[in-house]
């Protein structure tokens, strides 16, 4: 099914001569698509996405992808800034506390291969804003089923590692950074932002657990 062309006046060129090289995924944290897009549509808020993608799958394009849309905020991802000019934005009709619905996962999946294909950008490629905007943003928060996009070669496979329970945390900072984690944030907020996309129900300090995903096992012998 081909997205439902809804403009949004809320875009702008993008910077720099900055193409896509992420596709940043949200939750809306509304209780409908529709107040969802009217939202993104209303020029007074200044916020939109290039894609909206609703509980029932269907899916909405407010700006083209070669535009700058304005869904990321303040963070970075790998040392870069300006996350707007360098991604498309996916927003997902989610109020942040329940599952996202099987109709909706299948919407991303179909929409996602597309996406990567056109401005060759790898699966390591789709994170989440939480990812990018550490203790600022939770979405798309611990319900969104990541195991899944990475079954489907979509986001970036866990590592499948063993860390010390010893091991500092410098080092989970230095295995987080290689990854793209490299907002300026303290040792929790980072290890919360590490969790809500590895391990979203974790709680406590960090742990061996929490260094596997971010490890391959050459890496801890």
């Amino acid at each position: 099914m081909s997205p439902i062309w809804h403009p949004s006046p809320n875009f702008g060129p993008r910077r720099d001569g900055l193409r896509p090289e992420l596709v940043v995924l949200h939750y809306t944290a509304m209780d409908s698509a529709e107040a969802a897009l009217a939202r993104l549509c209303d020029p007074s808020v200044e916020v939109s996405a290039h894609y909206l993608i609703g509980a029932d799958g269907t899916v909405w394009q407010m700006v083209d992808e070669t535009a700058r849309a304005w869904h990321a905020g303040a963070g970075e991802w790998r040392g870069q800034g300006d996350v707007n000019s360098r991604s498309i934005g996916i927003e997902l009709d989610n109020r942040g506390d329940h599952p996202f619905s099987e109709p909706q996962m299948s919407a991303l999946e179909n929409l996602l291969p597309g996406i990567l294909a056109r401005w060759h950008i790898p699966a390591t490629g789709v994170i989440g804003h939480s990812d990018m905007a550490p203790g600022r943003k939770r979405d798309p928060g611990p319900h969104f089923d990541w195991l899944r996009l990475e079954r489907a070669q979509l986001a970036r496979h866990r590592g499948a590692g063993h860390g010390s329970q010893d091991a500092p945390p410098d080092v989970f900072r230095a295995l987080a950074q290689n990854l793209g984690y490299s907002a300026d944030v303290d040792d929790q907020t980072l290890l919360s932002a590490v969790r809500l996309r590895f391990r979203p129900w974790a709680t406590g300090p960090l742990s061996a657990r929490d260094f596997a995903p971010l490890t391959h096992p050459a890496l801890w012998t």
